[in-house]
C-alpha cells in the first residue's frame, strides 16, 4: 500500500497570524477542503469534556473546522455518544449542558450540537461490519445519518487502549450506550489487594453498581462489570488494574472495527491536537498534568496513519518533570505503556491496518 500523507505543524506562531490561523491552513493544504460537501450533512466527532476536566480541545478549534467547512458549503454539526459511566454526559440533556458549559454552543462554534445517539443511548442503528471480532457495530443514529465524518481528536493517553486517538474517537465515541457495552465487555478489571485502601474512589466511578468494599478492600463483581475501566483511572494508588493485556487488546481491536463501521462509504477526514497530553481519557470529571510538553496539529485522510504518526511524535519527546511519566518506574521509552502498563497502543492501530482502515505507513509533511 502507497504511504499516507499526514500534515503537521506546530504550535509556534510569527507575526500576525495565529493558531487557529495555522489550523485552517493546514486543512486547507492536507485536502479537507477538496471533499465533495456540498450541501451535505457533516458530522464532526469531538469530545466535549466531562466537566471539571480542561484537558479536552477549546471550543475554538471547533470553530475554526466548522468555519472551513462552511465555506465549503458542507452543513457540520458537532456530536457524540452518550456514555455508560456516571458524569454529565450519560443522558442528551446532562451531555448537552456538558457541551455548552464546555464551550461548545452554537453560539461559540457556529454550528449545532447533536447527541448520536439520543436522550438515553437507545437511537442506534446495527450496522454491518465484517470484523473478526464484530459482525454488527451499534452506531449513533445521527452518525449513520450524516453524510460525511469529520473527526477532531485530542490525542492523549488512556487506561484501556493506551492512547486516545482518531481511531478511539470515532470507535468508541460513535458507539452507542449498548454498542460502547459491546466493546468493553472483554476487558474487566481486578483488584490489587495488597495496594487497596478501601477509600472508595472507585465505587464513586462505577456506574454498574459492580464494587463493593469488603474487609476494607474493594472487589469487582465480573457480572456486574461492564469494563468500562473507570475504576482504574480513578485509583490514585494504582490498586485497580486494567483488565489482561489480551481482554484490553480485544478492547482496542473492536473499537477499530466500529471505526470501520462509522466511516465506511462516506467522504472523511481527520484531525489531531497533540496538546495537554494527560495521561488519562477526558471522560474523567478531573485531568492529571500533562505526561510531554505540546507537538503540534496533525491532518490526515487516513486514521490509521494519523494515529500512528501522533503516537511516534509523542514518544520523541522527553517525559515532563512532576507528570506521573516523569515518576514512572523503570521507563522503557514508550510513554504511553510507561503510564499504563497493561495496555498496548499498537494493537488497535494494527488490526485497524489489517481491517483496511489505512495504513501506518506514512509520510509526514510539515506546513508552517
Amino acid at each position: 500500500m502507497e504511504k499516507a500523507k499526514v500534515y503537521f505543524t506546530d504550535f509556534r506562531v510569527h507575526g500576525n497570524h495565529n493558531l487557529l490561523d495555522k489550523l485552517t491552513r493546514l486543512l486547507h493544504k492536507a485536502g479537507m477542503t477538496n471533499l465533495p460537501l456540498q450541501g451535505k450533512f457533516t458530522a464532526i466527532k469531538i469530545h466535549f469534556g466531562e466537566p471539571g476536566n480542561l484537558a479536552f480541545l477549546r471550543h475554538n478549534y471547533a470553530r475554526a473546522v466548522v468555519d472551513v467547512l462552511k465555506e465549503m458549503g458542507a452543513r457540520p454539526f458537532l456530536t457524540d455518544c452518550n456514555t455508560l459511566y456516571p458524569g454529565m454526559r450519560r443522558n442528551a440533556l446532562d451531555h448537552l449542558d456538558a457541551a455548552y458549559l464546555n464551550g461548545f454552543s452554537p453560539l461559540q462554534t457556529g454550528c449545532h450540537v447533536i447527541i448520536a445517539d439520543g436522550l438515553l443511548g437507545t437511537d442506534f442503528v446495527s450496522v454491518p461490519v465484517d470484523g473478526e471480532y464484530c459482525d454488527h457495530a451499534l452506531i449513533g443514529r445521527a452518525a449513520v445519518d450524516a453524510e460525511a465524518i469529520i473527526s477532531l481528536t485530542h490525542f492523549k493517553g488512556h487506561e484501556l487502549t493506551g492512547v486516545g486517538g482518531a481511531l478511539k474517537n470515532l470507535g468508541m465515541g460513535f458507539g452507542s450506550t449498548a454498542g460502547k457495552r459491546e466493546m468493553h465487555c472483554d476487558g474487566k478489571p481486578t483488584v490489587n489487594e495488597a495496594q487497596c485502601v478501601g477509600c472508595g474512589m472507585c465505587i464513586r466511578e462505577c456506574g454498574s453498581g459492580a464494587i463493593t468494599i469488603v474487609n476494607r478492600k474493594a472487589v469487582i463483581d465480573h457480572n456486574k462489570c461492564t469494563g468500562c475501566g473507570r475504576c482504574v483511572g480513578a485509583c490514585h494508588i494504582q490498586a485497580a488494574i486494567g483488565g489482561p493485556d489480551g481482554s484490553n487488546d480485544m478492547v482496542s481491536c473492536k473499537i477499530s472495527e466500529y471505526a470501520k463501521a462509522v466511516l465506511q462509504g462516506k467522504p472523511s477526514f481527520h484531525i489531531a491536537l497533540v496538546m495537554d497530553v494527560s495521561p488519562l481519557c477526558d471522560c474523567h470529571s478531573e485531568n492529571d498534568a500533562p505526561i510531554i510538553p505540546d507537538v503540534g496539529m496533525f491532518a490526515s485522510a487516513d486514521p490509521v496513519a494519523l494515529d500512528m504518526a501522533c503516537a511516534e511524535a509523542s514518544l520523541r519527546m522527553k517525559p515532563l518533570p512532576g507528570s506521573v511519566l516523569w515518576e514512572a518506574q523503570n521507563r522503557t521509552g514508550d510513554h504511553f505503556h510507561d503510564v499504563n502498563p497493561a495496555t498496548d497502543w499498537r494493537v488497535g492501530i494494527k488490526h485497524a491496518e489489517k481491517i483496511g482502515l489505512g495504513t501506518t505507513e506514512y509520510e509526514l509533511i510539515e506546513v508552517r
